[in-house]
């Protein structure tokens, strides 16, 4: 049995094309919705969701293609867009009964939810962003043998068939080395959660690879389009991450202004899974961030 956020209940609900997510509620007040990064599942908001439910209405889905959630297969490109992606969580929110709410993304949530705050302006009140670059500046800041720490972004862009054969054969392996490289404290994913990540990850592999490969394509094509006519965040904005900048060589908080005009820029001493490392900074900046 899947492992799950205690006292949060649980339900299925349809995103776009009746693609249906696994999505788990919890808590009472103005609501809040959290998305999860790679190779992880809504699981790894188990301690910011609790906290933050003393408060709020929190919801925690599993994107299409991970975790509980469909794994529709990619027939086109906008299959697994982060546009398609940001509408089903608009949806799951509305047949929650929220038409406006916050929304925070870590990863490739953190993208979702930065499409969603694009196209979906009206009803994304405040956006926080967990350790990533937008798309389209994560593929012009990654360059020489820096790009090394994103090798994966660059396999999974290949054309279907080859990622996906390699990835299967040592899937466990595979992901296992995101989870171990990219954590400072390796004990804030304890051996039960991995084990949860790496079935969930090892189970969704051509839907994980298939995300990965329109971050590459459709994604980049649309955050040009939106950054050509000037488009910007109208709500509030929190981005807390890791300091890549100083390793890539690029101003982080430069980047995210050009997109948030209303930007809290916050760098942190805890690794890429944050929400599990250092929860109670991470609840903190939400906090703060709902209160402007």
């Amino acid at each position: 049995m899947a492992l799950e956020i205690p006292d949060f209940e649980y339900t299925r609900l349809p995103g776009t094309n009746d693609v249906q997510l696994n999505v788990a509620v919890g808590g009472s007040g103005s609501p809040v919705v959290l998305l999860h990064g790679f190779p992880e599942t809504h699981l790894m908001w188990r301690h910011v969701a609790r906290k933050l439910a003393t408060g709020h209405t929190v919801i925690v889905p599993d994107l299409r293609g991970y975790g509980a959630s469909d794994k529709p297969q990619a027939t086109d490109e906008d299959v697994y867009s982060k546009r398609t992606m940001a509408a089903d969580i608009v949806s799951v929110a509305a047949q929650l009964g929220h038409e406006q709410f916050a929304l925070v993304g870590h990863d490739r949530g953190a993208l979702v939810a930065f499409r969603a705050g694009l196209d979906h302006p009206e009803n994304i009140t405040h956006l926080g962003i967990l350790d990533v670059v937008p798309t389209l500046d994560m593929w012009n800041v990654l360059r020489g043998r820096s790009a090394a720490v994103g090798y994966h972004l660059f396999l999974m862009a290949q054309p279907a068939g080859l990622p996906e054969t390699m990835i299967s054969n040592s899937a466990d392996a595979f992901f296992g080395s995101f989870l171990d490289a990219w954590a400072k404290d390796p004990a804030a994913i304890p051996d039960d959660v991995r084990a949860e990540y790496l079935r969930a990850s090892s189970g969704a592999v051509d839907s994980i690879v298939a995300d990965y490969r329109a971050s590459a394509g459709i994604d980049v094509a649309q955050d040009q389009a939106d950054f050509d006519a000037g488009s910007q965040f109208a709500m509030p904005v929190t981005v807390m991450q890791q300091d890549w900048g100083s390793q890539l060589g690029y101003d982080a908080s430069q980047v995210w202004r050009a997109w948030a005009p209303d930007l809290d820029h916050r760098l942190t001493q805890a690794g890429h899974f944050m929400a599990e490392e250092a929860p109670d900074e991470v609840a903190a900046a939400i906090r703060d961030l709902l209160a402007r």
